[in-house]
């Protein structure tokens, strides 16, 4: 379905307004799934905020409202499926002349916007009890990265937050983390380093939008010997094939740049799977940590 289609049943004359999608419901359907880049989620934004004001708007005035350039603009119609910015300018203004009939205005489409980025959360850590559901899986790679010593982390870009939580907790609990969280030579080096010391696991989280210097990096991982876990939004990602294990986990898009929530829980499900591994390993590690916490006033006192 292209996205022209995705509006024609509110256009079309069978569809009365007590049966068909509200104006609001149209745009959000119409931006779902999309891959935005921050820049095209800015001018969605403005979209769902004055849809009244954009749907009759050339390509170049709504650049200037939003603050961004005229060629972005272009290609946000074309991520959305459009041929050009005409196209989706024709699309909208059904759209557009229905919402004062509705009694719905820019900031009440903007509020259902900030609903539904919620609620895409929500359904991306609902999915996550797929892998409750089966937890010989996550406890078959917990023993698998208990057992690489060192561990590596990969994580550039928009992933190095989710790579860096789940390093800190891991370095707990595992006795050799080593975090690559720049691209370049010194990541290939860092590879090496934890082939050569005996190393034979690497988890990568590769979000979108996908850092090439990632897909490079797992690369390098394959060539050196090293086994691959990788952390992304889908299946159908263009580099599952160089990942051993693939561990597609929901991203939310709906806000200016992706909400990472899902993929948080899940690199927490990950980590109780690496201390469950090795129970003892982890209770003398996480004791010996305290320990030291409290000697040296690490945290404040309730």
């Amino acid at each position: 379905m292209t996205a022209h289609d995705a509006v024609t049943p509110a256009t079309s004359p069978t569809a009365g307004p007590a049966s068909g999608p509200s104006p609001a419901e149209e745009l959000l359907a119409l931006l779902d799934g999309r891959r935005l880049s921050p820049a095209q989620r800015r001018i969605a934004h403005y979209l769902l905020e004055n849809l009244t004001e954009v749907a009759f708007l050339s390509s170049m005035e709504l650049a200037e409202r939003v603050g961004v350039s005229q060629p972005s603009v272009t290609r946000f119609a074309a991520a959305l499926g459009f041929s050009g910015y005409p196209e989706l300018r024709a699309a909208l203004r059904p759209i557009a002349l229905r919402a004062p009939e509705s009694g719905i205005h820019g900031q009440r489409v903007a509020g259902n916007e900030l609903q539904a980025a919620l609620e895409s959360d929500q359904a991306n850590i609902e999915a996550l009890h797929k892998y409750a559901a089966d937890p010989s899986r996550l406890a078959r790679l917990g023993s698998d990265l208990a057992a690489s010593e060192p561990l590596s982390v990969l994580g550039l870009r928009m992933s190095g937050p989710v790579a860096a939580y789940f390093a800190y907790g891991a370095a707990r609990i595992h006795p050799d983390v080593r975090v690559i969280d720049t691209p370049g030579s010194t990541a290939h080096e860092a590879l090496l380093q934890t082939a050569a010391a005996g190393g034979t696991w690497l988890v990568a989280f590769v979000l979108p939008r996908y850092a090439a210097e990632s897909v490079t990096v797992l690369r390098t991982a394959g060539e050196l010997g090293l086994k691959t876990a990788v952390v992304t939004d889908v299946p159908l990602v263009p580099f599952a094939h160089l990942a051993d294990v693939l561990l597609p986990v929901g991203v939310g898009s709906r806000s200016v740049f992706d909400s990472h929530a899902a993929p948080m829980a899940f690199a927490a499900l990950l980590l109780q799977a690496l201390a469950d591994a090795a129970p003892e390993r982890t209770q003398e590690r996480l004791e010996a940590y305290e320990a030291l916490a409290e000697a040296r006033g690490f945290y404040v006192d309730k």
